[in-house]
């Protein structure tokens, strides 16, 4: 009986070109998971990056100290390794390297099953003209909706 927990980045679509997809499981604390499950936690200004062993952190994403831990409680703002296949892993370590893309989180829920995930994406940042574009349509589309509304 656990609300529907969906954290979402919002700027990484305005901010990056969303290339590809993956879902990761992140390697959580007990007072972690239950400070997600109150939705006390924040990804809007994370990114992910390889360590020198090769495995893939999230850093920067803020999940905020349970407020009934002791003080075996968490730090809000470390980081925290995320769980891929070896073969997804290796792809994305070699794009990162040849391409200079950068690796984001867009959204962290809890799957059926109760673990944490994190949909991650290998993304391109844009230019400026590329984010007025994006502003742009937003508005025409929205324009648009008015539009036929009051004629329905």
């Amino acid at each position: 009986m656990q609300k529907n927990i969906n954290i979402q980045n919002k700027k990484a679509r305005f901010l990056y070109e969303i290339l590809d997809k993956y879902t990761a499981g992140i390697v959580l604390t007990g007072t972690e998971i239950k400070s997600i499950r109150s939705s006390k936690a924040s990804i809007a200004e994370s990114f992910c990056e390889f360590n020198a062993k090769g495995e893939l952190f999230v850093i920067n994403a803020t999940i905020e100290e349970y407020a009934f831990g002791n003080y075996y409680n968490h730090r809000p703002k470390a980081e925290r390794k995320l769980l891929l296949n070896r073969k997804e892993l290796k792809k994305l370590h070699k794009e990162v390297q040849s391409t200079g893309l950068t690796i984001i989180p867009l959204r962290l829920y809890i799957n059926e099953k109760g673990f944490a995930k994190l949909e991650i994406a290998l993304a391109k940042g844009k230019k400026l003209y590329d984010k007025r574009e994006t502003m742009k349509d937003r508005d025409n589309k929205r324009d648009l909706d008015r539009i036929k509304k009051s004629f329905k």
